[in-house]
């Protein structure tokens, strides 16, 4: 009973705590179904229970928030509905329609207590988001922006926004690295949470610190391993898809999953149902560049053999022709030696003949005008002071005069001198 003092009903703590507990359970004595967006799940795993921090928002704030209880029972059954339904468990970070019962208790306050919660809700939420975001896509004309991009013809920079323990990451490596045709990419991981309203932010921030440095790479690879719809919610989410829509080099995704695509993954330039395929779309662009490189080197490399034979077999030609011809013009050079060596030996014979008999001709001549032969014939020469007199000129009467004959001389004086 409450203490009266002074006129004053005096209630304790308690007190007011019952009356409200038993106020509250008359008045919300049944069931109810409530929306509300799950921000925290608190599952405790020693205990198995969960208390589901539950907030409503409206243009980004939250305008209501109330705790909740989910029972491990309640939990496991509703987990396993989930997994079932939606290929994931429950998790934080969705919106949820829930049946709960209302309950106040003195010592934890007001709460909810969680007894259902339904997963079909969870995939009509998201499909719902997905459509917002594709038709105000379309509607500023940006769903295929990035599409329209020119892919590079060797996709050799990559950068990579994932997580480093992820296993999609690690197969996305594996199968570039250990390609068995030496094909090289240059990859640099920007780290970022991929899974949860907080991955929205994340990817966007690291978007943004690619396009700093866009003249780095050569495109953008999203990579994560797999999911459910509801795991992979925050892909439909109209801010983050618009920042791939936009982003100025092509963006690539392999997000690990093969139904229900979203629409980060319908904006990208292309979307591979798994890191693997995004691995292998990106060797498969650099057979493309290369198996035509290849065909054109060895067509090249023909097209020298072929003119290296040609030009050998021209050679081999050249090489025989000039034998031939060099023996044969050989020969017939030396045949007109031979007969330039015959024309010269007789013509040697002929002119020695002809010397000698111009020789014994001027050798008759030159006896002829010997003087001896000439004395010898009646002519003498007349010297005066040892000089031939060949003019009356040089001589005066009275002087002293030789006569040469052939067999001596004769010594005479002028006597007189007469010109003829």
């Amino acid at each position: 009973m409450p203490e009266v003092i002074d006129n004053k009903t005096i209630f304790t703590l308690s007190e007011v705590a019952r009356s409200i507990q038993k106020t509250i359970a008359d008045r919300y004595k049944s069931l109810y179904w409530i929306k509300a967006e799950m921000n925290k799940l608190n599952h405790y795993t020693h205990s198995g229970h969960c208390y589901p921090e539950l907030v409503e928002k409206k243009e980004g704030k939250v305008i209501s928030e109330m705790r909740s209880i989910l029972w491990k029972t309640d939990y496991q059954r509703i987990n396993q509905h989930f997994i079932k339904i939606l290929q994931e468990p429950l998790r934080e970070g969705i919106t949820i329609l829930f049946q709960a019962g209302i309950s106040y208790d003195p010592m934890y306050g007001l709460s909810l207590k969680i007894v259902d919660i339904d997963p079909t809700f969870v995939l009509g939420e998201l499909e719902k988001e997905k459509r917002e975001s594709i038709l105000r896509l379309q509607t500023e004309g940006l769903f295929d922006a990035n599409k329209r991009l020119p892919f590079p013809l060797i996709p050799k920079r990559l950068a990579i926004i994932s997580v480093e323990t992820s296993k999609g990451l690690s197969d996305f490596f594996k199968i570039i690295r250990n390609n068995p045709w030496g094909y090289l990419l240059e990859c640099t991981l920007y780290p970022a949470l991929l899974q949860g309203d907080k991955s929205i932010a994340s990817i966007i921030n690291q978007l943004k610190v690619i396009a700093e440095r866009i003249e780095e790479y050569d495109a953008v690879a999203i990579i994560r391993g797999g999911g459910g719809d509801v795991g992979l919610s925050s892909y439909n989410n109209y801010l983050l898809a618009k920042s791939i829509a936009i982003f100025p080099i092509p963006v690539l995704t392999g997000i690990g999953h093969s139904t229900n695509e979203t629409v980060s993954e319908m904006v990208a330039y292309k979307n591979a149902i798994t890191p693997s395929e995004l691995a292998d779309f990106l060797i498969q662009k650099f057979h493309n560049f290369a198996i035509p490189t290849d065909e054109a080197k060895q067509r090249i490399i023909l097209a020298c053999q072929a003119i290296f034979q040609q030009q050998e077999n021209r050679l081999q030609q050249i090489s025989q022709s000039l034998n031939w011809n060099g023996k044969s013009l050989l020969s017939s050079e030396k045949n007109k030696l031979a007969n330039i060596e015959q024309r010269l030996q007789l013509f040697s014979r002929q002119l020695l003949k002809d010397r000698f008999s111009e020789l014994a001709h001027l050798s008759r001549i030159v006896n002829m005008a010997n003087p001896t032969q000439l004395l010898r014939r009646g002519f003498s020469i007349t010297k005066i002071n040892g000089k031939a007199i060949t003019s009356i000129e040089q001589i005066q009467e009275n002087d002293d005069i030789e006569t040469w004959v052939h067999d001596g001389k004769i010594n005479s004086k002028v006597t007189q001198k007469k010109s003829t």
